[in-house]
């Protein structure tokens, strides 16, 4: 692997919590795909991980639960021909998961009022442009 993989900040994903698993692939590779492992399968135990802050693992559990198999989270890559490229793969999507499920809420936000002048603005220009319409048929309006 190109080194440890950040999930945000000085979190990092833990190399001994990580479950490798390899099988045959159906992507790219021609015959080499019949003799070769190179799909990649990463596991992650997100429910009994002591790598994330408690805050950021309720999160994480809440926001992918619909991915999460007994709390553990399954990334596959198969992308590549290599295994290694693949792997790294799977450990980049991996911690982009996670980056991206443990991220705070965004701010709310406030509603704002139009201010009343610019609302009578807008409804006076709007009586303005009927009238110029109006005055151009041959019809008297009275």
């Amino acid at each position: 692997m190109s080194g440890p993989h950040v999930i945000r900040g000085a979190v990092v994903l833990p190399e001994a919590e990580l479950v490798w698993r390899f099988s045959r692939s159906s992507g790219p590779g021609g015959q080499h795909v019949n003799t070769s492992d190179s799909q990649v399968e990463l596991r992650f135990d997100l429910a009994r991980t002591k790598a994330l802050p408690p805050v950021w693992q309720e999160r994480a559990l809440e926001r992918l639960a619909g991915r999460l198999v007994d709390g553990v989270l399954t990334v596959r890559a198969s992308d590549h021909r290599s295994q290694w490229r693949n792997r790294d793969t799977a450990a980049v999507r991996l911690a982009a998961l996670l980056a991206e499920a443990t991220a705070p809420p965004p701010k709310t936000r406030k509603k704002s009022r139009i201010p009343r002048g610019i609302n009578e603005r807008r409804l006076r220009e709007k009586k303005q442009r009927g009238d110029t319409k109006r005055g151009r048929s041959g019809r008297a309006w009275d």
